[in-house]
């Protein structure tokens, strides 16, 4: 008999979780999958309809539910009957692991996507809904899956039950994100670009914690050794009318060199046209872009944060955060490599697309959650 999971998370815009769950639910054949919003169907919920999956929208405010609202979970959940509900985010790990203990559900998974909390980085609230969750860690669900060992480690020490917490790391469809030169060459003649160019570019939405402000002292550095190069900034707020982001970047002198192209949705075919990704963030948990730049044989640098050097496989790739001496330094270098050793250059991109492949794979993801729900495996 086909076992029923029903997945609850606090929206479906775009963002890191709200992806995993969409990749989850979409090759996850053995199992049916129902989801539940929060609020509102967002980004991925139309997909996930199209595909079969069906899709539930509450309209709720997560930081105020409500309590006509929360009954309306518990009742929905009760009407699906799930052999088990796996809940993501803070919010949805709260509300949905109570909601679902009410309905009667005796296997409650949660889900944390978070690497960091600290004050000044993350939401007071967010902050209060993660401790409270700790309190309730030993009564809620059955096991608590990370997407980062640092995620683990930071909710370990903060008091959730460490014998519940599990590490699953992000998968990747490798039939989108993969080595496609057509692709990357169409966005470089779209933009200007020649074929010989030294293109490097950031894909991630404009926030505080991606840290975009590091990258640019970094580029300065970069820019000062003479090495010729073009950086594209990809996602959400990159867009020429930041009035702020371009302001700094004319201040800095690199409004000839950084292209903000904004949201755009061929973002493999912009890692295809890449010759190198970096991340230059202050904390991430499991940065998906990293692995998604390398699935298309993207190299990459990053700043140590998160599960990034997990994801690298390489020291050398990695450097401090929030230091734009040692991020310039590190993409100088990988700079000359792919000036003065072609050869190390493309062995290094057939060996960033294998490590993704090998160890990050979404068979492997759905692998390991269906393990941890149904198995002793997680036990």
């Amino acid at each position: 008999m086909t076992k029923k999971v029903v997945h609850i998370i606090t929206g479906l815009n775009d963002g890191g979780a709200e992806g995993v769950l969409a990749r989850l639910c979409l090759h996850s054949e053995q199992v049916q999958h129902v989801v539940i919003s929060l609020m509102d169907e967002g980004k991925y919920g139309p997909l996930l309809g199209r595909s079969g999956v069906t899709v539930h929208c509450l309209g709720m405010n997560p930081g105020k539910p409500g309590i006509v609202r929360l009954f309306r979970l518990v009742r929905l959940i009760r009407a699906e009957q799930p052999d088990l509900v796996q809940t993501w985010m803070y919010h949805a790990d709260l509300l949905g692991g109570i909601a679902a203990k009410l309905a009667g559900v005796r296997r409650v998974f949660w889900g944390i996507r978070h690497s960091t909390l600290e004050k000044g980085k993350s939401k007071r609230s967010t902050i209060m809904i993660a401790r409270l969750c700790a309190l309730l860690s030993s009564w809620v669900p059955n096991k608590i899956i990370c997407c980062a060992t640092k995620a683990r480690d930071v909710h370990a020490d903060i008091g959730y039950s460490p014998r519940k917490l599990r590490v699953i790391p992000n998968g990747y469809d490798l039939s989108r994100f993969r080595s496609d030169a057509a692709a990357g060459a169409k966005v470089r003649a779209e933009l200007g670009l020649g074929q010989n160019d030294f293109i490097i570019g950031s894909v991630g939405r404009f926030d505080p914690l991606k840290d975009h402000s590091n990258l640019l002292r970094a580029l300065v550095r970069v820019a000062e050794s003479k090495i010729p190069f073009c950086c594209l900034l990809i996602g959400k707020g990159l867009s020429p009318d930041n009035l702020s982001l371009a302001k700094h970047i004319a201040e800095l002198g690199l409004q000839d060199r950084v292209l903000l192209l904004g949201q755009r949705p061929d973002v493999p075919a912009v890692m295809n046209a890449l010759d190198l990704h970096i991340l230059s963030s202050s904390s991430e948990g499991f940065p998906n872009v990293i692995a998604e730049a390398m699935a298309c044989g993207t190299p990459c640098v990053s700043t140590d944060v998160g599960d990034a050097l997990e994801i690298l496989g390489d020291q050398e790739a990695c450097c401090p955060a929030r230091d734009p001496q040692a991020l310039g330094d590190l993409i100088i270098k990988l700079a000359q490599e792919w000036v003065h050793s072609p050869s190390e250059w493309q062995a290094r991109k057939v060996a960033s697309s294998r490590r993704i492949s090998e160890k990050f794979s979404i068979d492997a993801m759905v692998e390991a959650y269906e393990a941890c729900w149904f198995h002793a495996a997680c036990d």
